[in-house]
C-alpha cells in the first residue's frame, strides 16, 4: 500500500510502498479516506516537537483520521502508528462514529481545531449560560468554530475579534454579536474592545493570538485576568 514516509527530520516525507497493516488482538484494519496534516505533523516532522518520530523511517499522521471499518462504518479513529497511509489498525474503543450530514474530509479537518475551542470554552473555562465571551483570532479556523461553540454553549454575547476582513464579515451569522478588528491603532481598538462588550465585562476570553492584541486588551480591563494556557495554546480570563 502507498503511505507518506518520514526518512529523515526536517525533511519532506516521500510516498512510498510500505506493508500492509497487522491488526493485532482486539485491532482492525480500517481503510483511511482522509486524514488531516496538522502543525503537530508539521513539528513533529522537523523534529522540533517531544514527540517526533523515535524511529525512522515511519508512516506520517498523529491526529484522527477518517476511514471506514470492515464493516463499513464511517469513523473517527486514532492509531497506534501512522494514518498517512491507505490502511492503518485501530481499535473500536479509539472510534467516533461520523454523522450521516458530514463527510470524511470535513469530519477530519475539523475535529482538532473543534476540540481545541470545545475543551477551551467547555472543560477549562467552563462557560455557563449568560457569560459574555471574547474570541481574539476569530478568524482562523478553531476561532470561527469557537464562535459557534460559544454560542452552542449557550453564550449570552459573543464578540469575534480578527485581521481577516472578510471572514469577519461572515461570523455574525455564525453566532458572533459583534465584530471587532484588531488591525487598527491601539486607541481605536481598545474602544472598540469596550464597545463590543455591551457595557459589561467579558467573562471567558479565549485567545489564539498573544502578544500585541492581547496586550492591547489587557490594557482594557480594570484589573488584571488570571491567565491559562491549552493546547494547541490559547488562554482564558473570567472576570467578576
Amino acid at each position: 500500500m502507498r503511505a507518506a514516509v518520514l526518512r529523515a527530520l526536517g525533511e519532506p516525507p516521500r510516498c512510498e510502498d510500505v506493508p500492509e497493516p497487522r491488526a493485532a488482538e482486539g485491532e482492525e484494519v480500517v481503510r483511511v479516506t482522509a486524514c488531516p496534516l496538522t502543525n503537530l505533523d508539521r513539528a513533529r516532522a522537523a523534529g522540533t516537537h517531544f514527540p517526533a518520530p523515535a524511529r525512522l523511517p515511519a508512516v506520517c499522521g498523529a491526529a484522527l483520521a477518517a476511514g471506514r471499518l470492515e464493516d463499513g462504518s464511517r469513523v473517527l479513529f486514532r492509531s497506534s502508528g501512522g494514518t498517512m497511509a491507505e490502511r492503518a489498525v485501530t481499535r473500536r474503543a479509539w472510534c467516533s462514529p461520523i454523522p450521516d450530514a458530514v463527510d470524511d474530509a470535513l469530519a477530519a479537518a475539523v475535529q482538532n481545531p473543534g476540540v481545541s475551542a470545545w475543551n477551551a470554552l467547555e472543560w477549562r473555562a467552563k462557560l455557563r449560560p449568560g457569560e459574555s465571551v471574547l474570541v481574539l483570532g476569530a478568524t482562523g479556523v478553531a476561532g470561527q468554530l469557537a464562535v459557534q461553540l460559544a454560542r452552542h454553549l449557550g453564550a449570552g454575547r459573543v464578540v469575534a475579534a480578527g485581521r481577516n476582513p472578510r471572514v469577519l464579515a461572515g461570523l455574525p451569522a455564525l453566532g458572533a454579536d459583534a465584530v471587532v478588528r484588531l488591525d487598527q491603532p491601539d486607541d481605536a481598538l481598545r474602544g472598540a474592545l469596550r464597545e463590543a462588550a455591551g457595557g459589561a465585562d467579558y467573562d471567558v476570553v479565549l485567545d489564539y493570538l498573544w502578544g500585541h492584541p492581547t496586550e492591547v486588551f489587557i490594557s482594557t480591563l480594570g484589573s488584571p485576568p488570571t491567565w491559562s494556557c491549552g493546547s494547541p495554546a490559547p488562554a482564558w480570563s473570567r472576570s467578576g
